[in-house]
């Protein structure tokens, strides 16, 4: 019998495995994955993480892997306009560090990171199986039992469901959620351009979503492209030709001609909340648990934070010869994250619903308010910190850098 069972090979998942395993190395523990062996290694996505969020990468051993593929954020402005404004002012403008060396968040490739902690994985002894799913549930005493898609079970002290948005691990412990549609679809794709970004990332607020510019190596940038969900539909089946001129229209000129270098995909947008994290011998961590909209570039931090929180949970409750899948033990985890993932969620969905629109009432008020904290630099301070995830007084041990 398995003491941790991770449903989900991908960077959640295998933060979970890695923190765990390194804190209580002779806790017996595996990963199962729906998708076969080297599909990780198609994903030409990039990720925004945070300052915290690379002190745990660190406390894991692989961040020196990672980061010569890693692009600082050294600034980021903010400008509210529409397509058809001649010029796009600036309301807002942050500096890219939080400490000296250390910037508010790096983006890094999605094959990157998870090579890494796929590396640390093998290192660690921790079983990876691929092409398995889970196909039902079945909760003991004292084990959680899963049936998989290839008809094997295994049982398990602890079931970690990192399995998604639209989690059956959810589904199948009957963990009921609070779900709304947006009606919008974000476009991620990757461009290249003629000059140089110099680490600045730039968020557009337009009348359809925001359009966010992201710096990554060798002038190149992953967009955030949020527009309605029919027209991203029609943007992503046009050819290469109507697309890059469109994204000409909201990139703009500034970076010199564009060329599209990665394939371009649009995923639908909404907010999902579980209503609950955990159950008997099951927790949910990740997308799995919080799906909220990109605007503010916090969902993979959230997973982040849930990884730390739980590991540190799971880890201080084995060294006290505790139950590691029992229910009370579970519940301080969740009661760790299940505000803080509120207040995110309520976050985003309100920033959304304020500047996905072009009333002009709001437009003013709105700009207005970008303008006020753009003059004092404490409120800058304070927002940079809470978004970079090294001021909260709350924060697991692996986001201070410390081991668990």
């Amino acid at each position: 019998m398995l003491d941790m069972l991770i449903a989900g090979g991908g960077y959640v998942g295998l933060s979970v495995a890695v923190a765990v395993k390194q804190a209580a190395p002779h806790l017996n523990i595996a990963v199962v994955e729906a998708a076969p062996e080297q599909a990780w290694k198609k994903d030409m996505r990039a990720s925004a993480i945070i300052a915290a969020a690379t002190k745990m990468l660190e406390v894991f051993g692989i961040w020196d892997e990672i980061e010569p593929e890693a692009q600082p954020i050294t600034k980021m402005i903010v400008t509210d306009s529409k397509m058809s404004d001649p010029v796009r002012p600036i309301f807002l403008t942050f500096d890219g560090e939080v400490a000296d060396g250390r910037p508010f968040a790096h983006m890094i490739p999605n094959v990157a990171m998870v090579g890494a902690l796929r590396g640390a994985c093998e290192r660690l002894g921790i079983d990876i199986r691929h092409g398995l799913s889970a196909a039902g549930l079945k909760t003991d005493d004292t084990y959680i039992e899963v049936s998989l898609s290839d008809g094997s079970t295994l049982q398990s002290r602890l079931l970690v469901a990192c399995d998604g948005v639209r989690s059956r691990l959810r589904d199948f412990a009957g963990i009921k959620t609070v779900t709304w549609d947006y009606g919008q679809s974000g476009i991620v794709t990757t461009v290249e351009h003629e000059r140089p970004h110099h680490g600045c990332a730039e968020e557009h607020f337009l009348p359809s979503g925001p359009f966010a510019i992201l710096p990554l190596r060798n002038n190149r940038s992953s967009l955030v492209w949020t527009e309605r969900t029919n027209d991203a539909n029609r943007l992503v089946a046009a050819d290469d030709l109507v697309f890059e001129e469109e994204l000409e229209r909201r990139f703009g000129h500034k970076l010199g001609a564009l060329k599209l270098v990665g394939d371009k995909r649009a995923f639908p947008l909404g907010l999902t909340l579980a209503r609950s994290f955990v159950a008997p011998r099951f927790a949910l961590a990740g997308d799995a648990a919080h799906g909220i909209h990109p605007i503010s570039g916090q969902g993979l931090n959230l997973g982040f934070k849930d990884v730390a929180a739980l590991a540190e949970t799971i880890v201080e409750a084995d060294r006290l010869g505790l139950d590691i899948g029992a229910i009370n033990i579970l519940e301080r985890y969740q009661s760790w994250r299940r505000f803080d993932t509120f207040r995110m969620g309520v976050t985003t969905d309100v920033l959304n619903r304020l500047f996905s629109n072009d009333m002009a009432p709001i437009r003013i008020a709105r700009d207005f308010g970008l303008g006020i904290v753009d003059r004092l630099p404490g409120l800058k301070s304070f927002f940079i910190g809470q978004a970079a995830g090294t001021t909260a007084k709350d924060n697991p041990r692996l986001l201070a850098g410390e081991t668990i």
